[in-house]
């Protein structure tokens, strides 16, 4: 398994950006970005191949948020730009062989990092 770690979460006022980072332990080839607001499933929010030309968003980060890789650094980034009050929620960095929207498309996760953001 890949070991994952998140950092970057933090407290923030709506309309503000954070970069969250997740630096993983070894290369994989699907690398994404999961939240849980509480009282709430996790769901996806973006995801990326090796190479970046196959990237895939929720429909509510779509504009606002891009996700990149650093392959050198084995690091995936999620900025974050425009926040709002519903992006609340604890962010989690996911790996695995096959990606895509289902978080059963990966092997490891983080142990997430929190997002706030204040109206």
């Amino acid at each position: 398994q890949v070991q994952l770690v998140e950092s970057g979460g933090g407290l923030v006022q709506a309309g503000g950006s954070l970069r969250l980072s997740c630096a993983a332990s070894r290369r994989q080839y699907a690398m994404g970005w999961f939240r849980q607001a509480p009282g709430k499933e996790r769901e996806f929010v973006a995801t990326s191949n090796w190479s970046g030309s196959e990237v895939e968003y929720a429909d509510s980060a779509k504009v606002r948020f891009s996700i990149s890789r650093d392959n050198v650094k084995n690091i995936v980034y999620l900025q974050m730009n425009n926040l709002k009050p519903e992006d609340t929620a604890v962010y989690y960095c996911a790996a695995g062989q096959i990606g895509g929207q289902r978080g059963g498309g990966y092997d490891s996760w983080g142990q997430g990092t929190q997002v706030t953001v204040s109206s």
